[in-house]
């Protein structure tokens, strides 16, 4: 008697399974046309050809999804066959992405952040832009002030690689002639691409460790400027001021603007962390780590752009008034850019 009872309910009756098996039949023989016709407009979409779809296939194309639709939650809620769930499933998340899913590639993406969206990102963090110049600034004022109370802070501040014999007390005539070019352009080429890959390293930097909450960022800001301070001093002592703003500035206005904003992206996730409000820290950063990827993909143009100015035109004009009008003809187009272009409509592509 416990035998009989344990085989009639662990084992299936062959007529349900007849039943079952029926019944997800005739389902799918009732359905089938219009899966089989959506699944043809999705393959020629997918495959870019749309001109083999007639109008009333694409006409039909967002009914035909919803029956689909349809179809799999009943199929669902039934506990039809497994091939057919699958099968469904598949075309739903197909349609689904050829219905709604991205219509913009790659030639599209870039014409949309060139022409608002990289612009409108940075207008979105504009008080982080305020607290990175703000920290720049007097970085380069605290190199200034301590090399001029102490020439020692020199040689803390700035690598004696770097320095190259631009140190403090060195002959005007040495440090006039490091500001000068070489007659050429043979070498600059490997020049421009070397500072490209030191000044994108500083940048990457200010911007990766803003998620310790923005502080090694903040100083790793300081200790640039102050290094450049330190700098500014030294020729400003040979009374080269100038002559070294100007140098600086061909490539510096585009240079330290993009580690500027590179700094404010940084400290954007680090204030975000700090300050999550009512959601969870992590989501604030997910929120954060999507606005500021728009800024460092514009940081990387800037620094090529940095870089091939610093390479090819500091280099070749020796002018001291032309070297203010390349920078200054620079710093104006990046600030009329992010603060004048409209920022891009949804339906822009």
């Amino acid at each position: 008697m416990p035998f009989a009872f344990l085989k009639s309910a662990e084992i299936t009756p062959p007529a349900d399974i007849e039943a079952a098996s029926l019944r997800s039949d005739r389902f799918r023989l009732e359905r089938e046309v219009d899966w089989q016709r959506l699944e043809q407009i999705v393959t020629a979409l997918e495959k870019g050809r749309p001109g083999r779809i007639n109008d009333d296939d694409l006409l039909e194309l967002p009914v035909l999804y919803r029956k689909t639709a349809s179809s799999l939650a009943v199929a669902r809620e039934t506990s039809l066959d497994a091939a057919t769930l699958d099968y469904l499933e598949a075309l739903v998340r197909r349609a689904w992405f050829q219905i709604y899913g991205p219509r913009i590639g790659l030639f599209g993406w870039l014409r949309r952040f060139f022409a608002g969206g990289w612009s409108a990102a940075i207008r979105d963090i504009w008080l982080d832009i305020c607290i990175s110049f703000a920290v720049m600034v007097a970085g380069a004022l605290v190199g200034w002030l301590l090399v001029a109370r102490d020439s020692d802070w020199f040689f803390a501040l700035v690598p004696g690689e770097m320095a190259g014999g631009r140190v403090p007390g060195a002959d005007r005539a040495l440090l006039e002639e490091t500001l000068a070019h070489q007659g050429g352009t043979e070498g600059l080429t490997a020049f421009a691409a070397s500072l490209f890959s030191n000044n994108s390293g500083v940048a990457i930097m200010a911007f990766a460790l803003g998620f310790a909450f923005g502080v090694p960022t903040v100083l790793l800001l300081v200790y640039n400027m102050a290094l450049l301070g330190a700098m500014m001093w030294v020729f400003a002592d040979a009374g080269l001021g100038w002559e070294f703003a100007a140098w600086l500035s061909v490539h510096g206005t585009t240079e330290i603007g993009a580690i500027m904003l590179a700094g404010a992206a940084g400290l954007h996730i680090g204030r975000q962390m700090a300050f999550p409000g009512q959601r969870a820290i992590i989501a604030a950063m997910q929120d954060a780590g999507v606005r500021v990827a728009v800024v460092m993909v514009g940081v990387t143009v800037m620094m090529i752009i940095a870089g091939l100015l610093e390479g090819y035109a500091r280099q070749l004009v020796d002018d001291t008034g032309a070297r203010f009008a390349i920078g200054g003809t620079m710093l104006a187009f990046w600030i009329v850019y992010f603060a004048a272009m409209r920022r891009p409509r949804e339906s822009d592509t």
